[in-house]
């Protein structure tokens, strides 16, 4: 007997075919081996693994003095137009939006900390993107990539995958703060981490049985447990007026003439560099999930680190810290997702939100915490193809990969990564083996660690 065919395969009449075309000629389906149905649920998991940013960066923010609603607006529409720049333009199934660490750089250390006016620091994220798309289009940007090596490269998916695991464990508090050893098991019988301990059974109960959406039904089903036992409250509302961008919007083109300060100029290099680590380990992570990477190299890749350049720029024009390509794509990838229709559909969610903020906040630390932990599991299968048996590429990789979670930052992992690896190839006498960039980034990561952490 054969096998029933997906909507989109079923035979009919032309008018109904052509929308099928079409989409296979802008995001090439066939040629990835996908569907429409498929990239429809990686599109709607990503979604929900980060639909909490929504939440997260207008009360992270909010703490600078913006305006809360405004950085409600500004978040949404920033992801949903870097997702579908580099849907449609790069065609990958990577989507966008302020990143967690960015904003906390932002909101307090730029302007709590240092004491610069939110205004300015808008600023300054503005001019950070004018530097990265500047960076992206110029022969600069390829030969950084190309003088990260394959261990490294393979290190960096791993590395993010025990980050990304690392903080899904805190969002459920199965992993706690602990003063005498920094971290600690929580209180596994406290009702919401419980809930996320059933998400994460649930999620890889339905990946066992060969649900290719399993982690998309993980999370609505955890969501749904959630608001049946009264953990998670059901929305007051459906539909909500969408807040004024009012308070925000163009304040980074205003105040541009503030970055041109010896402080800012600091600020605006820091943000530069963590944004470029952060999205090269990113992308070179999704890539190799996805089975993207070519010989070690990321075809598009100009596009893509375009689009994110684009879409920080767009975003502190709106009024909102630095936009970048988020990890939590990956969930999207796992359940299918390999064309930029993923994240075209990513993007409309976003937009969506705006109008449907209640609904969004049943998406709570806990429901999406299963889908990061599982996330994780598959990125570290990266581990298994580096060269342990020598030690120029193993201790390299490994601090890579330990200090990601250790630091909680992407950006330290790679930096060390880089810094240890040509030293070791010297002194190992392999010294010509090294991409003559390699050496650079060595000296610029030690400037990085010497002045600026």
């Amino acid at each position: 007997m054969q096998a029933a065919r997906s909507p989109e395969e079923q035979p009919g009449p032309e008018h109904q075919r052509a929308p099928v075309r079409l989409l296979d000629r802008v995001y090439h389906l066939r040629q990835n081996q996908t569907t429409i149905r498929r990239e429809v649920i990686a599109g709607g998991t990503t979604f929900l693994a980060m639909a909490y940013i929504l939440l997260v960066n207008p009360e992270i923010l909010g703490q600078t003095g913006m305006d809360a609603n405004a950085v409600f607006v500004a978040t949404a529409v920033a992801a949903a137009l870097g997702t579908l720049i580099m849907g449609l333009w790069a065609r990958y199934p990577i989507a966008l939006a302020p990143g967690l660490g960015l904003n906390a750089f932002f909101a307090f250390t730029v302007v709590l900390g240092i004491g610069i006016p939110w205004q300015t620091a808008l600023a300054g994220t503005l001019a950070s993107g004018v530097l990265f798309f500047l960076l992206a289009v110029s022969g600069l940007r390829r030969a950084i990539i190309n003088a990260i090596p394959l261990p490294l490269k393979l290190a960096t998916g791993a590395g993010i995958g025990l980050f990304i695991a690392f903080i899904g464990l805190q969002n459920a508090q199965i992993v706690v703060a602990d003063e005498a050893t920094l971290v600690g098991l929580g209180d596994l019988g406290r009702p919401e981490t419980q809930l996320a301990i059933f998400g994460v059974v649930v999620t890889i109960l339905f990946l066992t049985l060969g649900l290719r959406g399993g982690i998309f039904y993980g999370i609505v089903v955890t969501a749904i447990a959630g608001m049946i036992v009264g953990l998670i409250e059901l929305p007051t509302a459906v539909v909500s007026r969408v807040p004024s961008l009012g308070p925000t919007f163009g304040e980074a083109v205003t105040n541009l003439p503030e970055v041109f300060t010896t402080q800012m100029i600091v600020v605006v290099l820091t943000m530069l560099f963590v944004d470029f680590f952060d999205t090269s380990g990113t992308l070179i992570a999704i890539a190799h999930q996805a089975g993207f990477l070519k010989d070690g190299q990321l075809p598009r890749a100009n596009r893509a680190y375009m689009s994110d350049s684009i879409a920080t720029m767009g975003g502190a024009v709106l009024g909102t810290s630095t936009t970048t390509s988020y990890i939590e794509s990956s969930a999207g990838v796992a359940v299918g997702g390999r064309t930029g229709l993923t994240s075209t559909v990513t993007a409309l969610f976003f937009l969506i939100a705006l109008f449907f903020s209640p609904l969004v906040a049943v998406v709570t630390p806990e429901v999406t915490a299963p889908a990061l932990i599982v996330v994780g599991v598959f990125m570290a299968r990266a581990l298994g193809d580096i060269e342990w048996g020598q030690l120029e590429y193993a201790f390299p990789a490994f601090v890579t990969v330990i200090a990601m979670p250790l630091t909680f930052s992407i950006a330290n992992g790679i930096a060390l990564g880089l810094l240890f690896f040509p030293l070791l190839m010297v002194v190992r006498g392999r010294w010509r083996e090294v991409h003559p960039v390699g050496y650079v980034l060595f000296f610029v990561v030690l400037a990085y660690f010497i002045w600026l952490v």
